[in-house]
Parts: C-alpha cells; sequence; structure tokens
C-alpha cells in the first residue's frame, strides 16, 4: 500500500526498533510508496512511512532492495557530500564512505551479507542513518 511520507521531525528524530517477521508488510509498502515516488526517491526507511522498525529499501539500479535489520559491518574511505531527503525540506552535508558492507535479513528471513560502493552505498547509509534517528 503506498502510504503518506512522515515529514514530522520530531518523529523521525526516534531511534527505530528491531523489525520481527510480523513486519513484513511494512517492507511490501515500502516497495508500494517508492515505486509511486520513483521520479524523486532512491531509498526509504520505515519511518518515513510512519514505522518506527529498522527496514530500509534502496534503489540498487535494476531492482528496489528491501533489508530487515541491517547493521553496517566495514566501512572505508570517507567522503562529505550533501543529501536531500524526501521527508525534508532542503539539503544537508553529511559523511559518506565510497564502500560499506551490510548485513541484513530479506523477506525470507534470510542473512546476507552485501557490499555496495559509490551511490549506492550512499543511498544505503543515508537510510541507515534514518533508523538511528539521524535526521539527514
Amino acid at each position: 500500500m503506498i502510504k503518506p511520507i512522515v515529514k514530522d521531525v520530531f518523529f523521525l528524530g526516534l531511534k527505530s526498533d528491531p523489525a520481527t517477521k510480523q513486519d513484513l508488510s511494512v517492507g511490501q509498502d515500502l516497495q508500494d510508496t517508492l515505486a509511486a515516488n520513483q521520479e524523486r526517491c532512491v531509498g526509504m526507511a520505515a519511518n518515513m512511512i510512519g514505522v518506527r522498525k529498522r527496514i530500509i529499501i534502496v534503489n540498487i539500479g535494476f531492482i528496489n532492495l528491501v533489508m530487515y535489520n541491517p547493521v553496517l559491518m566495514k566501512k572505508d574511505t570517507p567522503y562529505e557530500t550533501e543529501e536531500g531527503c524526501l521527508s525534508l525540506e532542503g539539503v544537508r552535508k553529511a559523511t559518506r564512505y565510497k564502500n560499506i558492507e551490510v548485513e541484513y535479513l530479506d523477506g525470507n528471513w534470510k542473512k546476507h551479507r552485501q557490499k555496495f560502493s559509490g551511490w549506492t552505498a550512499q543511498i544505503v547509509l543515508h537510510e541507515m542513518d534514518h533508523l538511528e534517528g539521524v535526521i539527514i
């Protein structure tokens, strides 16, 4: 289901709780909502649709990847950039990393460990910041 985008800075500033198998439908809502906003958005976190759970979706070029309970395992090569966000007006400075490795669960609750680089790594890190209540 396509959900409205949350713009409440207080809500977005709250840390998200771990996702459970009962939250699998949130992944579908993120897919639907991202698809509806694809012309102006490349990733989302569950809190952006009003759910404080550790779930993100990221466009990795050819598909939109949903990650439940993602954890940053490795990072290297920091750089400074500016980012916008569908939930917030304007752009903000952020430190990102060119290469990252993330461990997460998929929709079948199977664990994965995947490397991301460049633009995709930047999107993943932005969405993972949302899970921590970091306003970017």
